[in-house]
Formats: structure tokens, sequence, C-alpha cells
């Protein structure tokens, strides 16, 4: 890898116990394997209760996790402010009420000094209520000190998300979304240099309908049957993408979609 470049590995929602057990068994091994400098995983619907505990988003730090965004579930998760408020690498979207607990970005070091800005927000179309995600990602964007940025944007809409990415084109260098548990095939190279993908797709089993036991939302289809959800069993694919940014010229210069599945 050139001195002058920077590579991100960035990780879809990780859904469920399983999954999360699994990432953090292959981010090691994962950051070898694509040469990666940092690491960031979306958790916000990691752990078995619901949202982000807190326990597990140290978890996640301690597997090799550098930052850990969220989305509309990670608040749900036991605990989480307290991980939070002794984890800044652990974030939330920013566009939500400044009284809840966390922060939407983080500033961290990186290789030769580098400061990489990592910001997380919510979509507001097809989503529960927020601020406008433009506005304050601008408002942090004029106020920080960085010298990459990527932004992890959860969301309903792709609309939005290429909305967002191509706003910022040139100043956020790669725009990723989460949310979907989809994967896209849309990776952009950006005419000011910045990247996008509008979704990373999950971290999460294979033989289910976005996380969950595939029988139980037929049914909830078919039947009407509002019977709880299960998470689905059988093996796990970690999805997301790897990103190269030329720290001269701020460009992003190569994006990988990543599907990794070993038997579990």
């Amino acid at each position: 890898m050139p001195s002058n470049s920077l590579v991100i590995l960035t990780l879809g929602d990780v859904t469920g116990q399983r999954a999360l057990d699994y990432v953090c068994s292959k981010l090691r091994k994962l950051k070898l394997l694509y040469g990666a400098d940092v690491v960031i995983v979306n958790g916000e619907n990691a752990s078995k209760s619901g949202g982000l505990d807190g326990e597990d988003a140290k978890k996640l730090l301690s597997a090799g996790a550098d930052v850990i965004t969220g989305g509309n579930h990670t608040l749900r998760g036991r605990r989480i402010g307290d991980a939070m408020e002794d984890n800044p690498e652990i974030i939330r979207p920013m566009n939500y009420p400044e009284a809840c607990a966390g922060k939407g970005y983080v500033v961290i070091p990186v290789r030769n000094g580098i400061k990489l800005m990592v910001v997380n927000v919510a979509g507001q179309v097809y989503m529960e209520p927020a601020d406008s995600p433009f506005n304050c990602v601008n408002k942090v964007l004029n106020s920080e000190k960085y010298d990459v940025c990527v932004a992890d944007f959860h969301g309903e809409a792709t609309s939005e998300k290429a909305a967002f990415a191509r706003y910022f084109d040139g100043r956020i260098n790669f725009t990723f979304g989460t949310h979907t548990h989809v994967q896209t095939a849309d990776e952009t190279y950006l005419p000011k240099g910045s990247g996008f993908i509008t979704d990373l797709g999950m971290c999460g089993p294979v033989n289910s309908i976005l996380g969950t036991d595939p029988d139980v939302i037929i049914n909830r289809m078919v039947k009407r049957d509002m019977s709880p959800f299960t998470k689905a069993d059988g093996d796990i694919k970690i999805c997301g993408a790897c990103v190269t940014i030329n720290l001269d010229t701020g460009y992003v210069t190569d994006i990988k979609r990543i599907q990794y599945m070993e038997n579990n």
C-alpha cells in the first residue's frame, strides 16, 4: 500500500448475536486481508436484546473495530450510554436530539498522524423524526479539524443517501449507506473526488429476510401472523466495502464491495 494512501474497511449492519460473534472472530483477519488502516462497523442491531448493548459494543472494539456507528436502534441497547461515555469511538446519528446519549461524530488519529473524522447521520425519509442531516454535518465540517472524513448515512431512501453524498462531494471523502441490510452494486466515484455506495448490506445470516427467520416474515405477509421476530439460523455473511483514499489529493482511488463468508 502506498504511504500516501489510507485504506478504510467499512462493514454493514451487524445483525444479531451470532453475527456479532462471527464478526468479532474475523475482524482482524479481514483487516489484514484488505490491508486496512481503519475499521468502521455499524453495530446498531448487534445485540440479542435489540439495539447495541454496552458490553457488545466493547467486544467489537476489542476485536479490532476502530469506530462503531449506529442508527435508529442503537439507543435501545442496555448500558449503551455508559459505553459511549467511556468510548467516544461508539457514535450514533448526530441529527438526533442533543439530550441523547453519546455523540454523532468522532475524530481519531490514524497512520502518520492523519486525523480521520467519522460522522453518523440518520435519514429523514421513511424514518423516525430527525433534524436535517445536511445542516448538522455542515456545522461539524466547518468547526472541526480533520484530514479525511467518512460518513455513515443510516437511511431508507436511496435518493436521500445519494443527495447527501453529492452535496458533500469533495468535503466528505467517502459516504456509505446502512440500514436496508441489502448491499447495492453502485459504488461510485463522484466528480469532485469523493466515493459513495448506497448501502453496505448487513453482516448476518444468509438464509434470512434482513436477518430474520424467513418463516416469520412470510407468515406475517401471508397470514397476518404477528409472531415476534426471531433471528435466522445458518451461515453468516459479512458485507461491506473497502475504500482507498489518496492523502495528497483526497480523492478516492478504489472502492471494493465485500462479501465474506466461511462455513460456521
